[in-house]
């Protein structure tokens, strides 16, 4: 059997230990699986989670995530030269896939650097090598298998209201997750309403 068939992609079962940096999962076959997941999840609760296995020669690690874009574009950030497994999934858990994606989009070095790990020359290197691919991560879901799925987010009215607010002198960092945090939470039809939003709260 080859190592793409025995390949572990997704796991559900109870989480038996969970101490933010890894959690112990017991699945319906008995055998509890060690991963990589950056939240405390209560003892004794079932979850389902999208897992990242990376195989090498001196072991095995399993990445969890609670979506499948989030583990799509750890696996896209693990594909960059110079930038291993621990600091992509460093990058996930402090900037957010959302941030990231922006980042990526807008070519902004700084943002990635904030990330634990992440120089100068690794941030260079991530635009460079995923400019041309990042677009692919929008077709993969954002929601997780743990509750309802949200409306489809319109990155057109997220885009544009970026820009609107950088042009106006306001730094994306402070944008981004403002911009995200309306869009879920109000019925954001145009940009407009979105930019209002966004400025009246920066």
């Amino acid at each position: 059997m080859s190592l793409i068939d025995t390949m572990i992609a997704q796991l559900i079962g109870e989480i038996t230990f969970s101490d933010g940096v890894e959690l112990i999962l017991l699945t319906g076959s008995g055998v509890g699986h060690q991963v990589f997941f950056n939240e405390i999840l209560p003892e004794g609760t079932e979850v389902n989670l999208f897992i990242s296995h990376i195989i090498r020669e001196n072991g095995e690690q399993l990445f969890g995530f609670k979506s499948l874009r989030g583990k799509k574009l750890f696996e896209l950030l693990n594909s960059v030269k110079g930038v291993g497994p621990k600091s992509s999934y460093s990058i996930i858990t402090t900037l957010g896939v959302e941030s990231i994606f922006h980042a990526i989009v807008f070519e902004n070095k700084k943002l990635l650097t904030k990330a634990p790990g992440v120089g100068t020359k690794a941030a260079s290197q991530i635009l460079l090598d995923l400019k041309e691919k990042i677009g692919k991560i929008k077709m993969y879901s954002d929601h997780t298998s743990n509750e309802a799925a949200p409306k489809v987010k319109d990155y057109a009215i997220l885009e544009e209201t970026i820009m609107a607010c950088k042009e106006l002198g306001f730094k994306e960092n402070s944008i981004i997750p403002l911009a995200q945090k309306f869009f879920k939470e109000s019925n954001i039809l145009r940009s407009e309403q979105l930019i209002h939003l966004v400025l009246k709260a920066l």
